[in-house]
């Protein structure tokens, strides 16, 4: 080899080095809702297990987990993970989605790579990847349960999560099932934010405008929950089931040791799926790759038949 294929061959090899050695340091924002209720606990928890078990696995790389209790909160501390802790990798799962389009766009603007999770911004310029469990099945497979349930006749309430992109995903699946059964009726569907408290004030607003509910979609396990003290409350024998989603342990539970006659299905969404979208995207980075434009994590019927397989005693959720 002569001097000049020498030193070729030695800038390409410097080169190689240096790229690996600028994709190992990667350096992670995480912005996530705070844990206002059990399936955000449970992405809490995940978000902040995949910290403790990446940092360890690469000692290159560092972990930033913020929490935000609304959408302005986590706006704000995008641009602070950007300036201050001077980030070039962002996980979002974004409070809502409109709201916080804009302020992800800005990030990815400036050179950072961006993977959404679950709940997704309006334009999806403002992403490099998505990660998400199956919204679609989330929201047809209660819908096909119920319709079976009710031998498709009979009178229906849904209650909605907060207005995001997933919501109407959801919203929109179960619904679309429901067109092909002009016998049952959805009375309403209002937004119960996926919290219990909101779920039980829009529930009691249900029993006393609607004298014959039979069935009851409520598209989280944390608003399930607030059904079901509504409906005790209230005293009402007319609902034969209520249907939450996610599988929250406790419900999960009540399904496999049939104590509430109510809850009879569920459907799968596991909060872990934002350690999914971490891992991935952290390794991805550290070998100076990209994910694909999108990754779906299946959701799944859950029975009594097979509900221990979705019981996690020691997760939050």
């Amino acid at each position: 080899m002569n001097i000049r294929s020498t030193l070729i061959a030695l800038a390409v090899s410097l080169g190689a080095a240096g790229a690996h050695a600028q994709a190992n340091n990667v350096n992670l924002g995480v912005a996530i809702p705070a844990a206002t209720h059990s399936f955000t606990a449970g992405i809490v928890f995940w978000a902040n297990q995949a910290k403790k078990d990446l940092e360890k696995a690469h000692p290159g790389l560092k972990v930033t987990v913020k929490t935000a209790s609304g959408a302005p909160e986590q706006a704000n501390q995008l641009q602070d993970l950007v300036t201050a802790t001077k980030i070039n990798t962002l996980v979002i799962f974004p409070f809502e989605s409109a709201a916080l389009t804009k302020p992800v766009a800005q990030v990815k603007a400036k050179g950072v790579y961006v993977t959404v999770v679950d709940r997704g911004l309006t334009d999806e310029s403002a992403q490099d990847a998505y990660v998400s469990g199956d919204n679609t099945a989330f929201g047809r497979i209660p819908a096909e349960y119920l319709a079976k349930a009710l031998n498709g006749k009979g009178n229906v309430v849904a209650l909605r999560g907060i207005p995001t992109t997933i919501d109407n995903e959801r919203m929109d699946a179960f619904t679309a099932v429901m067109k092909n059964h002009p016998d049952i009726k959805i009375l309403d569907a209002k937004h119960g934010n996926w919290n219990r408290d909101d779920a039980f004030k829009v529930m009691q607003d249900y029993l006393t405008r609607f004298k014959q509910i039979d069935a009851v979609w409520a598209a989280d396990d944390d608003m399930a929950v607030g059904v079901l003290k509504a409906i005790e409350q209230a005293k009402r024998r007319d609902i034969k089931v209520v249907f939450g989603g996610a599988g929250m342990k406790s419900m999960i539970k009540t399904l496999m040791d049939g104590k509430n006659p109510l809850i009879q299905a569920n459907v799968s969404y596991s909060p872990k799926f934002i350690y999914d979208a971490i891992k991935l995207t952290a390794e991805a980075r550290i070998k100076g790759e990209k994910l694909p434009p999108k990754t779906i994590i299946p959701s799944v019927l859950i029975t009594k038949e097979n509900a221990k397989d979705f019981y996690f005693p020691d997760s939050p959720f």
